[in-house]
């Protein structure tokens, strides 16, 4: 039995259905869904190409033009690998840019091929309109619970042992601090746009509208949060957790030296990807070096080297406890203590990870 094409958007991605996006390369760049695939129809050349005989001419040499350029070998290539994302994904549908020419042209080589395939209608610009929509929506009709605290606390870990909630940095891909980048980079706006509002959309299917945070500042590296969830998050309720200094020094040495060390050298190999991550801790301490001021800085600077020539002399990591312990009380602890008096109103419990976690899961998130 033949599958209709769909604009039941929001089932899409509920149930987490496989796309296969036909659009170009630098479009698929330029935003797309979560898990969708891009097999394109044309190449950007090839599809550049065909816009020029489009604006030159008029669409029937536009299209004339296309088929020349995507035909005999090539076209089967793109055919084949439709065709294997198909039988991958049997329940899947394709688009492209507005649900028209394209995916039209693409269906009709797969029905070709033996294989009917439905196709989204009004394609990636009706789904990304649907999505921001619905964003702006679920954000106005959710009730957020913020869980924050000193840096190095066990937030993101809090927020990963809860069902009802939406991890923000792991869809930013990044850790939410000037040391928070990882060893690959961040999705684009669009790219973190479309998976938080997948993420509040599939959350409000199951009936979840309370809903908790980790407590951000309004750009999580390079991706910014809506606007109306950072003036909504401005007001919610806050848990607040409290963690040791000797505990919350190991949690910053495994993830921004252990872990982000491990990044880079899976990325470049062992002694490139030292090189790299030296450098980059080196770097996001330059980065405060106006807050912290000249001799903080040149101090903690000169402990971090230390600690990076001992770890690659010897392979220990004592003596970054050293900058790491200096910068949270330092810098990071006093300015998250002048936060935690603005919102001292709006804290609803307190405690250590532990307890923080158990609340919450006893409150439904």
């Amino acid at each position: 039995m033949t599958r209709p094409d769909t604009e039941d958007f929001a089932s899409l991605f509920t149930r987490e259905v496989a796309l296969l996006d036909v659009r170009a390369p630098i479009e698929f760049e330029q935003g797309a869904f979560p898990g969708a695939s891009n097999l394109p129809l044309m190449t950007d050349d090839e599809r550049h190409q065909v816009g020029l005989r489009y604006k030159q001419v008029n669409q029937e040499a536009a299209i004339k033009l296309g088929h020349e350029l995507v035909s005999g070998d090539i076209k089967a290539v793109r055919v084949a690998q439709w065709k294997a994302f198909a039988q991958a994904h049997p329940e899947g549908y394709l688009y492209c840019f507005r649900g028209g020419l394209r995916s039209r042209i693409s269906q009709s080589w797969l029905a070709e091929a033996g294989i009917e395939y439905p196709r989204v209608v009004g394609g990636y610009k009706a789904m990304r309109t649907f999505l921001l929509e619905s964003l702006t929506q679920h954000i106005d009709e959710s009730d957020f619970v913020l869980v924050s605290g000193l840096t190095g606390s066990g937030k993101t870990e809090v927020v990963q042992a809860l069902s009802a909630t939406v991890d923000l940095e792991k869809l930013a891909h990044h850790r939410g601090s000037s040391f928070g980048k990882h060893a690959t980079d961040q999705p684009v706006q669009i790219n973190f746009d479309n998976s938080l509002a997948i993420a509040l959309l599939r959350l409000h299917a199951q009936g979840k509208t309370r809903i908790a945070l980790e407590d951000e500042s309004r750009m999580i590296g390079r991706c910014a949060l809506p606007i109306s969830l950072r003036d909504k998050m401005q007001t919610s309720s806050v848990v607040w957790l409290e963690e040791p200094m000797p505990v919350r020094v190991e949690r910053i040495l495994h993830d921004y030296v252990e872990d982000l060390g491990a990044q880079f050298s899976v990325k470049l190999g062992a002694e490139a990807g030292f090189d790299a991550f030296s450098a980059r801790l080196l770097e996001s301490l330059q980065n405060l070096v106006k807050r912290l001021g000249g001799e903080r800085h040149a101090r903690l600077a000169a402990a971090m080297q230390a600690a990076l020539d001992e770890q690659q002399s010897t392979g220990t990591l004592d003596l970054h406890r050293e900058w790491i312990r200096s910068l949270l009380s330092e810098y990071y602890d006093p300015m998250y203590e002048h936060q935690r008096e603005s919102k001292r109103s709006r804290v609803i419990f307190s405690g250590d990870r532990a307890a923080v976690t158990e609340y919450l899961l006893d409150k439904g998130f």
